[in-house]
């Protein structure tokens, strides 16, 4: 599982896809307009929290639940002809991926570069996004997106809860059945399960 970009979508994309027990690598160039925000309206931050702070803490999540960070710059994405993709990075790395969620926030030149049908976008500011469908799939097979670049707002609290969405449906459709993941409080004074 390869995850493209490390903002709010893709951290929560990794977060959740690790956490399912998928191999992730979340691949991110640093590049997120989240780190130039002042942002006074995420959920769980009342006094609110820097965008350097959000993307460094979902990145630290996303690890912490197993995903490996690779940080660089996917250039190009191409299927393999089998079951799967070749990322190469800017500095001539190479990853190989069976399923990958981008989640490039404004840019989606990688995509339109890949292959993937582009749309007008309807957010002020956001001239394109890339065509997905209900689930978060686009018009390449095994390729899905999330976040601003798959068309939701820029709030970062809603291309968050995107990039769980997408990730959850994308779990879904691998293993066969609706995946949930959620744990229980255990009962005051005893350990958590």
């Amino acid at each position: 599982m390869a995850i493209i970009g490390g903002g709010p979508a893709g951290a929560s994309a990794a977060t959740f896809t690790a956490r399912a027990g998928l191999n992730t690598v979340l691949v991110d160039a640093d590049q997120s307009i989240t780190r130039r925000a002042w942002i006074p309206n995420h959920l769980g931050f009342p006094d609110g929290i820097s965008g350097p702070d959000l993307v460094d803490r979902g990145k630290q999540q996303a690890q912490r639940a197993g995903a490996r960070l690779v940080t660089g710059k996917v250039v190009d994405l191409e299927g393999t002809g089998t079951a799967g993709f070749h990322l190469r990075l800017e500095d001539g790395t190479t990853l190989e991926a069976r399923h990958v969620i981008l989640c490039l926030g404004v840019n989606v030149e990688l995509a339109r570069k890949a292959g993937a049908a582009i749309r007008p976008g309807g957010e002020p500011r956001i001239k394109e996004v890339v065509d997905v469908d209900a689930l978060g799939r686009t018009s390449i097979p095994g390729v899905w997106a999330a976040g601003t670049c798959a068309g939701t707002s820029v709030h970062t609290i809603v291309t968050a809860g995107d990039g769980a969405r997408v990730a959850i449906n994308l779990i879904s459709e691998i293993r066969g059945t609706r995946h949930v993941d959620h744990e229980v409080l255990a009962p005051a004074g005893q350990p958590r399960p």
